[in-house]
């Protein structure tokens, strides 16, 4: 019932196939290195760096790889939820910004192939995988990946049985499963994996053996949710560390993009340190607000040229480009059209876009002259789902 009223999504103002036709065609041709890099993707569970909480004293550094090798951040389109949006923006290259608030692409709208990084290394002879140790049903991830155009998706139920710490399948554990397909693949490939140990809620004591201490000044509950939060993205941390490490010693070009979805659900934790008023953040907010509750970690590292630096904030919908970008791909799409548009913005969010100069313009979708770049990104975005 509450996906009824987001059921029919309206073709926007203008969009007919003429429309579609007189979009400039970007001049960039498919363009692969003769020694094809391997790609490996990690959508970190609700990672984001805790000691941006006011008041709030974690030792030692949970994230030290991350902030040594950090290139930007992510912009995600959620707080504290909703992981398949963010998802289906770094996988499609396209943006929720066009679709219906509160709407879920994954189950509502994916229903047949769709272009994806999938489709697109497969086409160039890669191995295209999806790997996460949750159960295969969730957030419909079984038809959609088959949909992206994934060969296969290992889940809970296909995984061999992964150590746990905590309640859930542990970081380490899906790192060790990354690098054991990786080794025993012959061929080029793409692998996207979503991680599952640092999922919410943050009970205290979620782990016997803590590595973290918390410093703040909050109820004892606050401090020990806290402890376990920044425990889980630590080992988040740790599992990025041991990719690098493994890649730095692969003869074979390897990329490697690691980011946080979402802000955690840390709930009264955020209230008790004056981070929010309420529990979550508003839906809108000030643009300097809105970057500060949207803004996850981003490392795009390549075992040839290092990390990339200096990206700022991006919508997921850029990182196709910035991963091909750096493993020396080309494509029309994704190193044209999403590369063109990264010239003139870095976010494209419902609420607001932010040019790469860092203006913000907020509800722009009510305005009546709505920039033609962002105007033709709706028009392909509709004509390849739903035109």
């Amino acid at each position: 019932a509450l996906n009824v009223p987001m059921a029919h999504v309206s073709a926007p103002a203008g969009y007919s196939e003429k429309a579609i036709a007189a979009i400039e065609k970007p001049q960039v041709a498919t363009s692969i290195p003769a020694e094809k890099p391997d790609i490996i993707v990690v959508m970190s569970e609700s990672f984001w760096d805790p000691t941006q909480l006011p008041g709030v004293k974690i030792t030692p550094d949970p994230m030290p790889t991350v902030r040594a090798l950090r290139s930007g951040s992510m912009f995600s389109p959620e707080f504290g939820g909703m992981t398949a949006n963010v998802e289906f923006e770094a996988l499609t290259g396209f943006s929720n910004a066009f679709l219906p608030a509160g709407s879920i692409p994954y189950q509502q709208y994916v229903r047949a192939p769709i272009p994806s990084l999938a489709t697109f290394f497969k086409s160039e002879g890669y191995e295209a995988r999806a790997i996460h140790p949750g159960t295969n049903w969730f957030w419909n991830r079984t038809n959609v990946y088959a949909d992206f155009g994934f060969d296969d998706f290992k889940s809970e139920e296909t995984l061999p049985p992964l150590a746990k710490r905590g309640p859930l399948a542990s970081d380490a554990a899906m790192t060790d499963e990354i690098i054991r397909e990786a080794d025993a693949t012959q061929e080029p490939f793409f692998f996207f994996a979503v991680s599952l140990q640092n999922h919410g809620p943050y009970e205290p004591h979620r782990y016997t053996d803590t590595t973290h201490s918390v410093q703040a000044q909050t109820s004892q509950w606050a401090r020990d949710s806290l402890t376990s939060y920044a425990e889980g993205a630590a080992d988040a941390d740790r599992g990025l560390q041991r990719l690098i490490e493994w890649a730095s010693k692969r003869q074979r070009p390897t990329v490697i993009a690691f980011f946080g979805d979402h802000l955690p659900p840390l709930g009264p934790v955020y209230v008790e340190t004056g981070f929010l008023k309420n529990n979550v953040a508003p839906r809108r907010e000030a643009p300097d607000k809105m970057l500060e509750h949207h803004q996850t970690p981003l490392v795009v590292w390549s075992n040839r040229t290092g990390p990339e630096k200096d990206l700022g904030p991006v919508s997921p919908a850029f990182l196709p480009y910035y991963i091909l970008k750096t493993a020396g791909i080309t494509h029309p799409y994704y190193t044209g059209f999403l590369a063109s548009l990264n010239e003139r913005y870095s976010v494209v969010d419902r609420n607001m876009l932010l040019t790469r100069a860092g203006a913000p313009t907020m509800d722009w979708a009510r305005q009546k002259d709505i920039d033609p770049a962002i105007r033709d990104f709706r028009f392909l975005q509709y004509d390849m789902m739903f035109g």
